[in-house]
Formats: structure tokens, sequence, C-alpha cells
């Protein structure tokens, strides 16, 4: 039995990281494919030097489309998803005045919200560190 007991938080962890491996490769799957149709459509073409609101907003949509698709797939609920979908937007409530006030431009909002995002969805996680680190649902 002792051989059995230093694998779990091993297991548990590693779920933990399987999934927070797994929403960002839903978010830039969602970012890729509603990019791609849009491209296609031709409709919401921003660009992050010229419309940098507009260019981030678009790409937090993207990125929250595929990791709440994903994540209610997977069976989570509500909560968690709006969660994980918030820490897309949140970065744009400190950076967007920054951006305003010429401390940083279009590239460095980028930069460091998508820094903060990784950082914000690590902490939903965490908040919620049971429903991550169980089996797969």
């Amino acid at each position: 039995m002792e051989e059995t007991t230093p694998a779990r938080p091993a297991r548990r962890w590693g779920r933990f990281a399987l999934h927070y491996l797994e929403m960002v490769l839903a978010m830039f799957a969602g970012m890729l494919l509603l990019g791609m149709l849009r491209s296609a459509l031709g409709v919401l073409d921003f660009s992050y030097e010229r419309d940098p609101e507009p260019a981030y907003l678009l790409m937090a949509f993207d990125m929250s489309v595929g990791m709440a698709a994903w994540m209610r797939f997977r069976g989570h609920g509500w909560p968690a998803t709006l969660e994980m979908c918030a820490a897309m937007f949140l970065p744009a409530v400190p950076l967007f005045p920054l951006l305003w006030l010429d401390v940083i431009d279009g590239e460095g909002l980028m930069v460091a919200a998508h820094v903060a995002m990784f950082l914000l969805m690590l902490a939903a996680m965490l908040r919620r560190l049971d429903e991550y680190t169980h089996a797969h649902h």
C-alpha cells in the first residue's frame, strides 16, 4: 500500500497539468477556427496595432468559445466554465487604461494580457482544485 501512496499526488497533479494544457489548446483552437471563419467571410478584420481594444476583445471571445466548448464537453459546470472565460477578459480591466494613457501599445497589451490570462487560468483552476484534479469527466 505504501508504494501507491506517493503516486497518488503525482497522478493528481498530472491530471491538473493535463487539464491546464487542454485549456490552452482549446483556447488556441477557438482562436484559430473562429479566426479562419472570419477571414473566409471577410468580417471583423482588426489589427492589434490599429484597433487594439476590439482585436483583444475578439481574441478573448474566440478563446472563451474554444475553452467553454471543451469544458462543457468534458462535463464541467457553468461556474467553472465561466470563471475560465472571465480569465480571458479580465486583463482588459487594468491594461486598457494603460493603453489609453500610452503606457503600453497594442503589442504590449497582447503580451501582458497573455501572461495575465495564463496566470488567471491557473488561479481559477487552483480555486477549484478538486474539480481539475479528478479523472477526466
